[in-house]
């Protein structure tokens, strides 16, 4: 991402990124359960590899406006891991770009349930707290946040789309969580009752564990690769 680039612009691309990412989430969810009515596994199969492909390509489209972060937590430590060297968002950076992402999440939720017909405006039923589940969202981020860093920090920055949306796949099916991994993403999915909402009591404790995850993500970042280097493509 290019510092150069205006705020205004780069929010701009959080918004549609993040809302086109969950109505992805979304989208496929419902469209799963209307392909595989009585099959949970080929459910999350449809669901996550629609998931995959989406979100590498917004990542790709994206990117070189914004960062393509699409998630607070990602921001927040774009913020902390840069503040030493001077380079990421600012803390005012990190306010915007979160406001942008929620509300591109709440938009994108809205957007998949209309376009199969469902009302518009719903709040989901489908409570998922249980301690495993939490678990599940903190690993899953943490992972997502050290995959990031580290592509950054090792020079490889161009292998990002791939990257995360990789982990992010396999994170959909080792987590019992199935890997929301992101605090917009959740408040986003609160508003379908569907097959990839979750219920506005359980968003709470999902979004403190996916912070979490991305602060102990990004620590592992600080033993592993205490070095940043200028992003290059390997010779």
């Amino acid at each position: 991402m290019s510092a150069e680039i205006p705020l205004p612009r780069r929010l701009a691309a959080e918004f549609l990124g993040t809302a086109a990412l969950v109505a992805i989430v979304v989208g496929s969810g419902i469209a799963a359960q209307q392909l595989s009515p009585d099959n949970v596994g080929l459910q999350l199969l449809e669901n996550s590899t629609a998931t995959v492909f989406g979100l590498a390509v917004l990542i790709l489209v994206l990117g070189p406006v914004s960062g393509a972060h699409f998630n607070p937590a990602v921001s927040l430590a774009d913020w902390l891991a840069g503040r030493q060297e001077g380079v990421g968002l600012t803390g005012s950076g990190v306010l915007a770009y979160t406001l942008a992402q929620t509300g591109g999440a709440i938009v994108g939720a809205v957007l998949a349930n209309a376009m199969f017909d469902q009302a518009a405006l719903q709040v989901s039923t489908h409570h998922r707290i249980t301690s495993g589940h939490l678990i599940g969202e903190f690993i899953a981020t943490a992972g997502l946040l050290a995959v990031i860093f580290a592509l950054v920090r090792t020079g490889r920055a161009a292998f990002a789309p791939l990257a995360v949306a990789a982990w992010i796949g396999a994170a959909y099916w080792f987590t019992s969580s199935t890997s929301f991994a992101n605090p917009a993403v959740t408040v986003g999915r609160v508003f379908t009752d569907t097959f990839a909402g979750i219920a506005p009591s359980s968003a709470p404790a999902y979004i403190a564990a996916q912070f979490a995850g991305a602060l102990a993500g990004l620590a592992l970042i600080g033993v592993l690769y205490p070095t940043r280097v200028k992003d290059r493509l390997p010779q």
